[in-house]
Parts: C-alpha cells; sequence; structure tokens
C-alpha cells in the first residue's frame, strides 16, 4: 500500500496563487506516475496535472498555463504550484499515484484524503 501526506491547501483570494504538496510513503519503490486530482461538489473527479518519474506532465485543460507541477523523486514528493486561481477552481483537492505495470493491464493507482483549496473574495 501507499500512503499520502498533503499540505497546503487554504483559502485565496481570485488572482492569488497557492502551492501544495504530497509525500508518498509505504510500497513506492515501483511508483510510476504522481500528481492531483481534484472534485468539487456535485461533480465528478477530474485531472488537475501529473508528472512520471521521467518527468513527462499532463495537464487538466482548465489548468493549463495556470499550474504547474514538478517532483523530487527520490523524496517520493510531488509538488503543484497553482497560480491565477479563479472561483471554478475550488475543490477537494487528492494526491495520485500509480504504479509501473509490467503487464498489459494499468498498474495499481492509489489515492490520497485530500485537501480543500477554496478561492473566494
Amino acid at each position: 500500500q501507499v500512503s499520502f501526506v498533503a499540505s497546503g491547501g487554504g483559502l485565496v483570494q481570485p488572482g492569488g496563487s497557492l502551492s501544495l504538496s504530497c509525500v508518498a510513503s509505504g510500497r513506492t519503490y515501483n511508483l510510476d506516475t504522481m500528481g492531483w486530482y481534484s472534485q468539487a461538489p456535485g461533480k465528478p473527479r477530474e485531472l488537475v496535472a501529473t508528472i512520471t518519474r521521467a518527468g513527462t506532465t499532463n495537464f487538466g485543460d482548465s489548468v493549463k498555463g495556470r499550474f504547474t507541477i514538478s517532483a523530487d523523486n527520490g523524496r517520493n514528493t510531488v509538488y503543484l504550484k497553482m497560480n491565477n486561481l479563479k472561483p471554478e477552481d475550488t475543490a477537494v483537492y487528492f494526491c495520485y499515484a500509480q504504479q509501473i505495470s509490467f503487464t498489459d493491464r494499468p498498474g495499481p493507482e492509489y489515492w490520497g484524503q485530500g485537501t480543500q483549496v477554496t478561492v473566494s473574495s
């Protein structure tokens, strides 16, 4: 199993910035992808950003150009820098990790507890 400790959520005004971090522990030796998903009330969970161990990034359309993601592989930590935040970014942000697969099926996925981000004036 993989567990997470996330930090950095909170309340910010529109146009402001926040940074999230997430540290994975446990069975981290085969982790290939880490990142963040978000879920607003009444909406499905959606991709914010992911980064692979090789450094390949993937962003949700709504955050492209505003959010950046980085990782410290040695510390099993992923960072999300959120700039120019909008009220519609308000959601619970979940840390995510996926282990590498050595078969034709996707590797196991793991989810953190979530941290609240609220963008409001």
